[in-house]
C-alpha cells in the first residue's frame, strides 16, 4: 500500500534522495546556526568577553542534556523509518504515541535535575570565578526550554523518519526568526519589554520554542497526520517504549558522551583562563558550520538506511553509504580550506579582542585540517544507526572521547604548557 504522507525512499535515485532529503535538514541546521551566530554577536560584541565565556561554558552542559533527548528521538526516527519502509503503519502510530510519552517525561525530569545541580556542575568544570555567576543564571533560565525543545526534536525526528524533511524546516524558520527578533528586545529592554541582559537570549529561546511546538502540533492535528500524537492508551505502550529504550538508551549515551566530552575538554580549556575559553567558544562556532553538512548527511543516511532495511532492500544500503561519503567529503574539504585560509576574518565576526582572535586562529589551523574525518565518521554512524545498532556507534564514541580526546587533551596541554595541546587532541580524535 502506498502511503498518503511522507516520502518513500526505498525506490528511485539514491543520490537524488540524499540531496533532496538532506537539503532541508541542512538548511534547518544553518538556520539554527545562523541564530546561534547572531546570538554570539550580540553577546560577544555588546555584552563582552565575560558574557560570551558564560554562554560558552553553559552550552556543553546543555548539549549533554540535549544528547539524552536527541538519543531518544534518534531511536524514534529509526523505528518510524523502519515501520514506514515496511508499510507497517499501525506500528508507526504506536511508536509515535510511546515516544511522545517517553520524551516529554524525560524533558521534565532532566529540567528539574539541571536546575538543582547547575552551580555544582559549573564548579566541577573549573569555570573561572568571574564567569561562574552569570553562567549559572543563564543556564538555569535556558534549561526551562528543555521539555519544549525535546518536543520539537521528537516531532522533527518522526516526520523525517517518514521522509518529510521540508515541513519541519518551515516551523524551524519561524522559530529562528522569532528568536532573532526577540533577542535584542529582551537583552536591551526595547518596546516596553524588560531589560534582561544575557538572560534575555535564553528567554527568547523559550518563547520561540513554546510557540513553534504549539503551532507544529496544531498543524499535524489539522492534517490528521499519523505523526500527530494521540491520547495514548498507556497499557498498550509498554512494548513500544521498551523498543524505544533498547535503541534509544545507547543512542542517548552516545550523544551525551559526545557532549560530556565537550564538558571535560571545556573544563581543561577553562584552566587556561577567560581568554582561552572565549577563543575556544568563538572557534567552535566555525566548527558548527563545518560540521553541519556532515551531521545532517549522517541523519539523512540513517533515515534512508532505515527505510530500505525495513523494506528488505539491503543491496541499496551500500550505495547509500558510498554516495554519502562522496557528498560529505566534498563539502567538509571545502570547509577545511576556508577555516585554514581565512581564520582571522571568520573569528572577527564573533569577537573583536585581538588576543582572543590570535588564539582562535591557532585552533582553526590545527582542527580545521581534520574536518573531513569528522564528515566520514558521521556517514558511517548513519548507516549503523539506521540498522538500529546504536550500541556499536556508542562504543566508537566512547573510545574516541574517553580513550583519545580527553586524556590526550589533558596530557598535551600539560606537556606543552599551552591550551594548543587541547587543539591537537581534538584534531586527533575525529
Amino acid at each position: 500500500m502506498k502511503p498518503t504522507f511522507g516520502t518513500d525512499l526505498t525506490t528511485g535515485s539514491i543520490p537524488r534522495h540524499i540531496v533532496t532529503f538532506s537539503l532541508p535538514m541542512l538548511l534547518g541546521g544553518f538556520l539554527q546556526t545562523t541564530y546561534s551566530f547572531i546570538n554570539a554577536i550580540w553577546v560577544g560584541q555588546y555584552l563582552g568577553t565575560v558574557a560570551l565565556a558564560a554562554v560558552t561554558v553553559s552550552f556543553p552542559v546543555v548539549f549533554t542534556i540535549f544528547g539524552v533527548g536527541m538519543g531518544m528521538t534518534l531511536a524514534t526516527n529509526i523505528l518510524v523509518s523502519q515501520s514506514f519502509g515496511a508499510k507497517r503503519f499501525d506500528e508507526l502510530k504506536r511508536v509515535v504515541d510511546g515516544s511522545t510519552v517517553l520524551i516529554y517525561g524525560l524533558g521534565v525530569v532532566l529540567t528539574v535535575i539541571g536546575e538543582i545541580f547547575t552551580p555544582e556542575i559549573l564548579r566541577a568544570m573549573d569555570t573561572p570565578a568571574e564567569v561562574l555567576e552569570p553562567a549559572a543564571h543563564y543556564l538555569r533560565v535556558y534549561l526551562l526550554s528543555l521539555p519544549f525543545s525535546f518536543g520539537m526534536f521528537a516531532l522533527r525526528s518522526m516526520m523525517q523518519g517518514t521522509g518529510d524533511s521540508k515541513t519541519p524546516l518551515y516551523f524551524q524558520l519561524g522559530s529562528v526568526l522569532l528568536t532573532t527578533v526577540l533577542d535584542p528586545l529582551l537583552i536591551f529592554g526595547k518596546l516596553g519589554l524588560p531589560e534582561l541582559g544575557l538572560n534575555g537570549t535564553a528567554w527568547a529561546t523559550i518563547v520561540s520554542q513554546v510557540l513553534a511546538l504549539v503551532a507544529l502540533n496544531a498543524y499535524l492535528h489539522a492534517k490528521r497526520s499519523p505523526i500527530s500524537p494521540r491520547w495514548p492508551r498507556f497499557g498498550q505502550l509498554g512494548p513500544t517504549i521498551r523498543r524505544t529504550l533498547r535503541i534509544g538508551v545507547p543512542a542517548a549515551v552516545q550523544q551525551s558522551v559526545v557532549s560530556l566530552g565537550m564538558v571535560v575538554v571545556t573544563g581543561i580549556v577553562n584552566g587556561f583562563g577567560g581568554v582561552a575559553t572565549a577563543a575556544f567558544g568563538a572557534a567552535s562556532r566555525i566548527d558548527q558550520i563545518a560540521f553541519l553538512p556532515a551531521i545532517n548527511m549522517g541523519m539523512a543516511i540513517s533515515t534512508l538506511a532505515g527505510q530500505n532495511l525495513g523494506a528488505g532492500h539491503h543491496g541499496r544500503v551500500r550505495e547509500i553509504f558510498l554516495w554519502g561519503c562522496a557528498f560529505s567529503a566534498a563539502i567538509t574539504l571545502a570547509c577545511s580550506a576556508a577555516a585554514i585560509v581565512f581564520p582571522e576574518a571568520l573569528l572577527r565576526v564573533f569577537i573583536a579582542d585581538p588576543v582572543v582572535v590570535d588564539l582562535g586562529v591557532s585552533y582553526l589551523h590545527i582542527v580545521g585540517a581534520s574536518y573531513v574525518l569528522f564528515g566520514l565518521s558521521f556517514v558511517s554512524n548513519g548507516i549503523i544507526n539506521g540498522a538500529g545498532a546504536t550500541m556499536v556507534t556508542t562504543a566508537i564514541s566512547l573510545l574516541g572521547l574517553w580513550v583519545v580526546r580527553a586524556p590526550l587533551a589533558y596530557f598535551l596541554s600539560r606537556e606543552m604548557r599551552s591550551v594548543k595541546g587541547v587543539w591537537y587532541a581534538i584534531a586527533a580524535s575525529f
